[in-house]
């Protein structure tokens, strides 16, 4: 790898703008019952009675003395909210999702509370309208999916951007917010590092030395069928993606899953045959069960001798030749994850145990012969030189035309000329191909690359220090959170002209984009963070208790919520069918997981949901999932994932020294609990009554679905007990009942401004990549009262977010605004 002083001023520069750059308000509504949520309610109480009404319903536990939530309201006056507007839009966010006062406690007559929450809002949203506060952030450096994908559209290459990266850290349950993207030398270095790998990757290296690369397959992942990537009429194993560097000679490692003690996992008398492919040709056979005869010693590893492979990515494959087809024995029914028991498994019973192929390794290249062409190298090498008077202005020609597209329309001449000293100095050693793949680790390694810099328009100030974002920067806002990719040539073009910040322009681009199918990150990058899909890759359920649970299953619980998201955002659907919805996607396997009939193979495919339990968010199996533990349901988990994602009110962190629920069960000897008695138990403490109070009933009418979210009928079976019941009744906070999915969603629908506004506050978080806060509420009330007007149809929401005033401006401190010479950086 070059060393950052061959990158001379572009590394340089990385690693000074790396340091150089790094220089809770609820969406909700929705109050007393005694109004519908989202109707204006006509009134005549005047400011002193609504005043009258907090210091009466509402100072007794938020006093200066008590401070009940951390929140005082002695001395609130309703009529000047803007003097504490950050006190205000955590009292509106209270009232909107009416949770208070608390559930039980007095309340105040009539309408009140719907008044008191609506002439707060109007009276803050007409004094933010004068005073504008967008909000600004610092910068936001490409993350490791954003990093990925921009690799990919730049050079259609593939890459893994965990072998170079760090892991992101969340904040707001996003990982592309910039509050969290800390800076270190690390950092720096693994920005290079993946600069000089990449660009190796991508033009292939000759000079490379040998090199290993090891993949792993899940010990979740059932291998008894195909598995996708490797030969039709194979049995499991596992397929990669890799990118060989050179031409020459490759070995391959397969590895089996085996016991402590060293041994393989195989009792079977089917002959076992394991194959090597590379983009589906067999490229090595090896014979497993002569290798487990012959050898003296008992081993884990079989390896094949030296294989040709060419320069650039192969699907490689590694994979059993399955042995047998056709019916099985059918006394006990084998188990879904195959590795479920692996010491008396199914073989105890007749049915045998199949070896399992744990790892992949690859290693080379040797006898290096050159780099062959590939789809990469063809995409990036868009010239020839014939003669080495021509090397130099196709190099020039190359790099130009990649420094222009990854540096997202903000390049300028000086960068080519730098660009290409690099490139001189290397090409005059080692040759053109060398002084190209370090123009390319140059651009990579770029700040404008690794960066999203925005800069604003100080010609045309709003107010104050509150200024437009440049059209460059506005087309990178668009193109990263509607697609997470780089502005396509159609909005930088826009850009170029001018035309991008125009509110019908705007509002074109949106629907265009949504139109594409790069609109599909919407699902696998915002739904799945908002969602907390991530939380699935934890879940392990009990291997006795759920032996059917495998990483296949899991896969396509994930799939069935992302492209269930993006259905309603491509078909332009209510937001509230995320609830409501009568379809869903499914596989084969997930299909058999909820007792769908009808249903073959693997690809998803939209199916018709009769039950109206499995509706909607509520009875997705990816959810439920990752709500519960491995061998039981949460009713908390499960009630505070509703508030935290669906109603944006999340609760506060539980006070020190709580009792855990095992500690509640052991509290009563002698008896079988439900979750329901056993949260009564814990609620017992008053330090968690409170919360619990608002979450358990929640989360109770989902107790029809098992920790893997299939159906059941009973809570759990114990050893040598009877079968547990369920409860599944909760008196809610609004003090409705609910005891199943159909009674919750319906409460939940009585809530609308609440539950869009917490669509909103999560689609601009993820737009912006910072938090929200108390000022950004007033934008956020607007979005979604224009959504109401269209129906709540999903593409008004997108409309919404790209042209409010936080998507659209920014605060520039007043260093800043005192530099007009157009080099200006937020």
């Amino acid at each position: 790898m070059p060393s950052l002083s061959n990158l001379g001023a572009l590394g340089t520069a990385l690693a000074a703008a790396l340091f150089l750059v790094a220089a809770d308000g609820p969406a909700s509504q929705g109050p007393a019952s005694t109004a519908a949520e989202g109707v204006a309610v006509e009134h005549s109480v005047s400011t002193a009675d609504l005043n009258d009404a907090i210091d009466q319903y509402c100072v007794r536990c938020h006093s200066e003395r008590r401070l009940t939530g951390n929140l005082s309201l002695e001395g609130f006056d309703v009529g000047a909210p803007h003097e504490d507007w950050e006190k205000t839009e955590r009292v509106i966010g209270k009232l909107r999702a009416s949770l208070m006062p608390p559930p039980g406690a007095r309340r105040p007559g009539a309408d009140t509370l719907t008044v008191l929450a609506e002439t707060l809002e109007r009276s803050i949203d007409q004094w933010a309208g004068a005073n504008p506060k967008p909000g600004s952030r610092g910068f936001q450096r490409l993350n490791q999916a954003e990093y990925a994908r921009a690799v990919e559209d730049l050079l259609g290459l593939e890459i893994d951007p965990a072998q170079f990266l760090p892991p992101d850290q969340r904040s707001a349950n996003f990982d592309n917010v910039a509050d969290v993207q800390l800076l270190s030398p690390t950092l720096v270095t693994a920005y290079l590092n993946a600069a000089a790998s990449v660009s190796r990757m991508a033009l292939g290296d000759p000079s490379v030395s040998p090199s290993q690369t090891i993949y792993r397959a899940s010990q979740q992942t059932s291998q008894r069928g195909w598995i996708e990537g490797t030969p039709i009429g194979s049995r499991g194993g596992m397929s990669r993606v890799h990118n060989f560097p050179a031409d020459g000679e490759y070995t391959f490692r397969v590895g089996f899953a085996h016991s402590l003690t060293g041994e393989v996992f195989a009792r079977t008398t089917l002959r076992e045959m394991v194959e090597v492919s590379i983009d589906g040709e067999r490229v090595a056979l090896l014979e497993m069960d002569h290798w487990l005869r012959e050898s003296d010693v008992v081993g884990l590893y079989m390896n094949t001798g030296p294989i040709e492979v060419t320069a650039g990515p192969h699907v490689v494959a590694a994979a059993f030749v399955k042995a047998a087809e056709g019916p099985q024995d059918d006394l006990l029914s084998p188990h879904q994850l195959t590795l479920a028991d692996r010491h008396v498994g199914d073989a105890g019973f007749g049915v045998e145990l199949l070896p399992h192929l744990t790892t992949l390794q690859l290693s080379g290249p040797f006898q290096t012969t050159g780099v062959s062409q590939s789809p990469v190298r063809d995409r990036i090498l868009t010239c020839t030189a014939t003669s080495a008077e021509e090397e130099r202005p196709c190099a020039e020609e190359i790099l130009g035309d990649l420094m222009q597209r990854a540096f997202r329309g903000t390049a300028a001449p000086d960068d080519l000329d730098g660009l290409m000293a690099v490139y001189d100095e290397t090409a005059g050693r080692d040759g053109f191909e060398a002084g190209l793949r370090v123009g390319l680790q140059g651009i990579l390694a770029n700040p404008k690359f690794v960066f999203r810099i925005e800069e604003p328009v100080l010609s045309a100030p709003i107010r104050g220090d509150v200024y437009p974002v440049a059209d460059m920067a506005l087309a990178s806002r668009l193109s990263f959170f509607l697609w997470n990719l780089p502005p396509d040539e159609t909005l930088l073009e826009l850009a170029r002209e001018g035309r991008l910040n125009d509110d019908d322009e705007l509002e074109r681009q949106v629907l265009r984009m949504l139109a594409d199918p790069r609109a599909e990150a919407l699902g696998s990058r915002f739904a799945s963070q908002w969602f907390r899909l991530h939380d699935l890759d934890r879940a392990v359920p009990d291997q006795f208790w759920f032996p059917d649970f495998n990483e296949q299953l899991r896969d396509a619980m994930r799939r069935e919520t992302e492209q269930f998201f993006v259905s309603l955002v491509q078909e332009n659907r209510s937001y509230f069918d995320v609830l409501r919805a009568d379809y869903t996607y499914v596989n084969e396997r997930l299909a058999a997981h909820y007792g769908i009939d009808g249903v073959v193979g693997d690809h998803m495919r939209r199916v018709a949901v009769d039950d109206p339990n499995r509706r909607g968010l509520l009875g997705h199996a990816s959810i439920l999932t990752a709500t519960s533990f491995g061998n039981r349901t949460s009713v908390v988990n499960r009630g505070k994932w509703v508030l935290e994602v669906l109603l944006n009110t999340p609760p506060p962190p539980p006070p020190p020294s709580v009792p855990s629920l095992d500690d509640a069960e052991a509290s009563a000897p002698g008896r079988i609990l439900t979750s329901k008695a056993r949260q009564e138990l814990h609620i017992a403490n008053p330090a968690c009554a409170g919360c619990h109070a608002m979450m358990d009933p929640i989360g109770l009418p989902l107790e029809m679905f098992d920790p893997t979210g299939r159906y059941r009928r009973v809570e759990r079976r114990d050893m040598g007990h009877a079968a547990i019941p369920l409860e599944t009744t909760g008196q809610l906070w609004d003090g409705s009942l609910a005891a199943s999915p159909v009674e919750l969603r319906e409460t939940l629908l009585k809530y609308p401004q609440t539950m869009t506004r917490a669509l909103v506050s999560n689609l601009l978080t993820y737009a912006l990549g910072r938090r929200m806060e108390y000022f950004d509420q007033p934008a956020i009330r607007g979005i979604t009262a224009r959504a109401a007007e269209d129906g709540y149809r999903m593409s008004s929401f997108f409309i919404g977010v790209v042209q409010s005033d936080p998507f659209r401006m920014m605060e520039v401190d007043a260093t800043l605004e005192e530099m007009n010479d157009g080099s200006v950086r937020r």
